[in-house]
């Protein structure tokens, strides 16, 4: 189910179906992709992982677990809408049978769409409804409507930042304390662009039609871009992340002892937020 709101100049559509954003719009034009066969996502949610660990498996109370795909399962799971105002929409996702093969943790996730100030603001919430202290990561993965092909495109970061990519042969330098990169399918042929421990809170995605979209990431640990490989994926993904994705920690098996997951013990919450502006830029925004 399909659930739109809109406040001024600006408009966002959510599903029940991964609680997932269809689209955001400013006026008439729309700054989401739109899930073509390049890749077939708008927004996904990534819980309870970000990316998958080696082979989607990994071990929890010394049982072995396998993940059923990339990024966990909310985002391939029917959300409820529990809630909305004439400005937000909050759907929530609880473990249940299906979920506890998988991920042997009960949980509560809450994910809210709220427009203020111009934005759409994105908020979770994660609370552990069950008797043990459970390990989770936590991610948004926006894909917005950007032509890498037949324009000049570019990301800028708020802080100047150095970002290093492996690769087969080693390593490539994408920033060396910079803020912009100049976008090129090239550049994503090692797949993500991923900045760890960002000395910014917001990215910019500027495009050369005068498009801009902007998000910030308050409490976010990991920044990531990225786009495919096929030249008909028109869009980048400005990615915040609680952290860098469970592939990081593949030396841990134990998802207890997995560095960069979040730990919660029973009944305690954990809230995590970014937003997303968009528009027209002017010279020097």
């Amino acid at each position: 189910m399909l659930t739109t709101k809109k406040v001024g100049n600006v408009s966002f559509t959510a599903s029940t179906n991964g609680a997932e954003l269809h689209s955001i719009k400013i006026g008439d034009e729309e700054y989401l992709w739109q899930c073509g066969d390049a890749w077939k996502r708008y927004a996904p949610i990534l819980f309870p992982f970000i990316c998958s660990p080696s082979g989607k498996t990994y071990k929890a109370d010394g049982k072995e677990y396998h993940m059923p795909g990339n990024h966990g399962f909310a985002r391939d799971s029917e959300f409820t809408l529990v809630g909305e105002t004439d400005h937000s929409v909050t759907y929530e996702l609880t473990s249940d049978e299906t979920t506890l093969e998988w991920y042997p943790y009960d949980f509560r996730l809450e994910v809210s769409y709220s427009i203020a100030a111009g934005r759409v603001f994105c908020s979770f919430m994660v609370t552990n409804t069950g008797k043990k202290d459970m390990y989770f990561y936590l991610g948004g993965h926006p894909a917005f409507a950007c032509d890498i092909e037949g324009g000049k495109c570019m990301v800028r970061y708020e802080q100047a930042e150095t970002i290093v990519q492996p690769t087969p042969d080693g390593e490539r330098t994408i920033l060396d304390h910079e803020r912009v990169i100049e976008l090129t399918r090239d550049l994503f042929k090692y797949d993500v662009i991923m900045k760890d421990a960002p000395e910014s809170k917001e990215i910019t995605l500027l495009r050369d039609d005068g498009g801009f979209v902007r998000v910030y990431f308050p409490n976010s640990e990991c920044i990531a871009v990225w786009t495919a490989t096929d030249p008909a994926a028109q869009f980048i993904c400005l990615e915040p992340w609680t952290s860098v994705p469970v592939y990081a920690d593949d030396e841990f098996e134990d998802i207890e002892k997995k560095p960069h997951a979040i730990r919660l013990a029973p009944d305690e919450e954990h809230y995590y937020t970014f937003s997303i502006e968009a528009g027209k830029h002017k010279c020097g925004q």
